[in-house]
């Protein structure tokens, strides 16, 4: 792709990963992984969102790598992903189980961090045996289990059906993104930040999204219009922290209070004032925090427990 497909200086930028491999999914899909930081540290898995990439958690990568084995990959077809032809949340949990074993040792666990739908894929696993063995701990980042088209607020209308069949187009269009204009600019902060987003923020986030394929960001738009994963929430019994933004149009603060209530073992809700659903990039260190406090309460002790 010619196009620049994120910042190439800043905190945004993301960092060089000490090695790259390729995880092969259930059928045949092959996903681009990142491995940064040193090979006997804790390890932590970072999922990225619909129409991101890895580049989308370069903040979080430079601050845990220093103390942290972080393991990011690109979901099939963002990134440096090639398309596949299966799209759905067996998919999902298809290429997440594949980037643990590939990544991680037999029995070896790591805290699984996801954004929007990379914590649906972490829904849509939890109820695997692999998951089980490789997961100390959740963090649910700015996403829903279900009725993510009739709760979305990006169009300023009542809730109702006329509402709910629009934002299904919207977000479901094949037109192509373009490129990154100030205009785009001002679209992508209204419909996915809050709005009081710097403009580096705004642009390290226009920069990934305009990257993704159109017929990848629509191929997408159609499972997550149907999404319902209600009942694999139900099955996330590990230690998982739930965050959202309040000003989130695409994913509102309702589905992470949702979540908290209906996860077997929520260890927290945390509520970011005026930010919107790009989280990660918006507040960058509250989400570092997160995935780090997770890491000490439970990653750690569990390696401690392991070692004779």
């Amino acid at each position: 792709m010619s196009r620049l497909t994120h910042v190439v200086s800043g905190p945004y930028s993301p960092p060089t990963a000490r090695r790259e491999l390729v995880a092969d999914s259930a059928d045949g899909a092959r996903l681009h992984v990142e491995v940064h930081g040193d090979e006997g540290a804790p390890a932590v898995v970072l999922a990225h969102g619909w129409t991101c990439s890895t580049a989308f958690w370069a903040a979080q990568v430079r601050a845990l790598a220093a103390t942290h084995r972080v393991i990011a990959y690109d979901q099939r077809g963002h990134g440096r992903s090639p398309a596949a032809r299966a799209h759905s949340t067996t998919a999902l949990a298809d290429d997440l189980v594949a980037v643990l074993g590939a990544t991680l040792a037999p029995g070896e666990r790591a805290v699984v961090a996801g954004h929007s739908m990379g914590g649906m894929t972490i829904m849509a696993a939890a109820g695997r045996p692999e998951f089980a063995e490789h997961a100390a701990a959740a963090l649910l980042c700015s996403t829903g289990s279900s009725r993510l088209v009739a709760q979305a607020q990006v169009l300023p209308v009542r809730a109702g059906r006329a509402r709910t069949r629009i934002t299904g187009a919207v977000l479901g269009s094949r037109a192509p993104l373009g490129p990154v204009t100030p205009v785009a600019r001002k679209i992508l902060k209204y419909a996915t930040m809050g709005p009081g987003s710097a403009p580096d923020k705004v642009e390290a986030c226009a920069r990934i999204v305009h990257a993704c394929p159109t017929g990848v960001r629509h191929a997408w738009s159609q499972v997550l219009a149907g999404l319902d994963l209600d009942a694999e929430v139900a099955r996330l019994s590990v230690p998982t922290a739930v965050i959202g933004g309040t000003a989130d149009r695409l994913t509102p603060i309702v589905h992470a209070r949702g979540l908290a209530a209906a996860l077997p073992n929520c260890v927290g809700l945390t509520e970011l004032t005026g930010m919107g659903h790009m989280t990660p990039v918006e507040a960058p260190e509250a989400v570092t925090r997160a995935v780090r406090e997770l890491a000490e309460l439970y990653l750690d002790t569990t390696e401690k427990e392991k070692t004779p």
